[in-house]
């Protein structure tokens, strides 16, 4: 017997092409916060909650109580505010348990010694196929890297909430040149979730407007993808898309946050800690292609 479908919001923060969803149980007015936006001003190094807020608000007019904040993974493209959603609401914060290779590989990096050890960070570090409730809702967690090593996407019912493995049918899908990440390996997540159901609602975590695309979009089906999606439409081989994510990824530039949102997000939103004069301190580290450059 199929469950009922969950009542879903999305919230699109334009400056980071990013959509944030509250979910819930319209039956217990139970609910989650997906992939949460920090407001972040990279010019000045200004954090703000607006974004949040708004979510925080949302759920307060619909009766809604935030039993979870869960993260896709962890997101290069925009700063988590799941800290704050979870300091207004007590609220864990849940993962996939891959974050701990995405920690490895980044830690070293910003010699982020805090850095808690076994995905100790989130409160909540979730397996392949297993199950949680949000109320009655039956939640499925479903192991998608390819994108990063950590990425998840969470089912529940006929609704799948697919974080950066795909985007909209008219547009194609995410890069695999991260570290850690792989374009083979995305090929078979992607064809994991297109597995499902033709009906299945995918929801995406950004949009980009597809050329003649005059407005943002963030849901598709299953049927949708599978006919249109330019990158990954049946009759797609393996090693056809490998090799043209391949070739893309070569020409993509790094992400505009790809620095401050990766050492926020591999702590769970938690801040590097403060130095002796009571100001944090986000890292930026210089490759120098002339060492004389840097001397």
């Amino acid at each position: 017997m199929s469950q009922p479908a969950p009542a879903i919001r999305a919230f699109f923060d334009e400056p980071t092409n990013t959509v944030s969803y509250l979910v819930w149980d319209t039956a217990t007015k139970r609910g989650a916060v997906i992939d949460p936006v920090l407001d972040w001003d990279n010019r000045s190094g200004t954090a703000d909650t607006a974004f949040a807020d708004r979510m925080l608000a949302a759920a307060a007019e619909n009766g809604v109580a935030i039993d979870w904040v869960l993260e896709t993974h962890a997101h290069a493209d925009h700063l988590t505010a799941a800290p704050y959603i979870k300091a207004r609401t007590r609220a864990p914060i849940g993962i996939g348990e891959h974050i701990r290779e995405v920690q490895a590989i980044f830690r070293p990096v910003f010699h982020a010694d805090d850095v808690k050890p076994g995905g100790g960070d989130f409160d909540r570090l979730f397996q392949d196929a297993e199950h949680f409730a949000i109320g009655t809702l039956d939640v499925e967690v479903i192991h998608t890297p390819g994108h990063t090593p950590a990425c998840i996407a969470y089912k529940i019912g006929d609704d799948v909430f697919v974080g950066d493995t795909l985007f909209m049918h008219d547009y194609g899908t995410a890069r695999a040149d991260f570290p850690g990440g792989n374009a083979r390996t995305l090929f078979r997540s992607m064809k994991r979730l297109l597995a499902l159901p033709p009906h299945t609602r995918l929801w995406m975590c950004h949009d980009y407007k597809a050329p003649g695309r005059d407005q943002f979009a963030w849901q598709s089906t299953v049927a949708e993808q599978r006919a249109h999606n330019p990158h990954v439409k049946d009759g797609t081989t393996e090693d056809e898309f490998v090799a043209f994510r391949t070739k893309r990824d070569s020409t993509l530039s790094a992400p505009l946050l790809l620095l401050p949102a990766i050492q926020v997000n591999i702590r769970a939103g938690r801040f590097p800690p403060a130095e002796s004069n009571g100001v944090r301190y986000l890292m930026v580290p210089v490759t120098a292609r002339n060492a004389a450059a840097v001397e």
